[in-house]
């Protein structure tokens, strides 16, 4: 019973429950990259960046680690390729969905992404907005292309054709493309087994697997063909 003269004690208000924020790992070599989309990721009232990682071995152990609901990775790392990371987190984590954010062609690699386990694939050029709105949809369950991709890959289904090839880069397995773009930034061979961890013998079979598609006649033919193909990709 209240005794005269006291205030009643107001009744404690109930606890809010808030969702808690959607975790996001950045997987990218580009510190400078990372850092911007940490800042326009970390102002979303639903999303936050868990962490950053700059190559496959440090991303693979943050996602043991921080757990996070969705990974943005790119095709290009520091010492590794995202596309290999990419099949390795979908065997191990088969239901996390991740996003491929690359300056890499999306005709040359959207299809490879996804084929890999990815959900959607950007490019580095799309305004920051727009990585947002494809975080939500991979985040969703649902495929992130750009419009021209969309209408590229639906044409093949409609008209019942396989996948046209508008470049004979696109005959390429992933590794043989990977092989590829090492042999164009000037690595040679006993330098690209070690970044892959292959043998120098599995190289030398790709690179003749290579120039083979190619039509290209030797190896001196197949370095400056690498290394005009990457400059170009650098430049667009």
């Amino acid at each position: 019973m209240q005794g005269p003269g006291k205030t009643p004690t107001p009744p404690t208000p109930p606890a809010v429950n808030r969702k808690p924020k959607t975790k996001v790992l950045l997987v990218d070599d580009h510190p400078v990259l990372r850092r911007g989309l940490s800042q326009l990721i970390n102002q979303e009232s639903d999303m936050m960046v868990c962490g950053e990682a700059e190559d496959a071995p440090k991303a693979f152990e943050a996602v043991g680690q921080l757990e996070p609901d969705v990974v943005v990775v790119d095709v290009s790392l520091k010492g590794s390729n995202g596309i290999e990371l990419l099949k390795n987190l979908k065997a191990r984590y088969p239901n996390l969905p991740v996003l491929v954010l690359s300056m890499h062609d999306e005709s040359l690699y959207a299809e490879r992404a996804l084929r890999a386990g990815g959900l959607g694939y950007i490019m580095k050029d799309e305004a920051f907005e727009q990585v947002l709105v494809a975080i939500r949809q991979v985040l969703k369950g649902d495929i992130f292309l750009s419009e021209k991709m969309k209408s590229r890959m639906l044409q093949q289904v409609a008209f019942g054709k396989g996948k046209v090839v508008n470049s004979p880069i696109e005959k390429l397995t992933d590794r043989e493309l990977e092989v590829f773009r090492l042999i164009g930034q000037g690595h040679g061979t006993r330098q690209i087994a070690e970044e892959l961890h292959l043998s120098v013998r599995t190289v030398e079979a790709y690179r003749e697997y290579i120039k083979e598609k190619l039509n290209l006649k030797n190896a001196t033919e197949l370095v400056q063909h690498a290394f005009h193909w990457v400059h170009h990709q650098e430049a667009a």
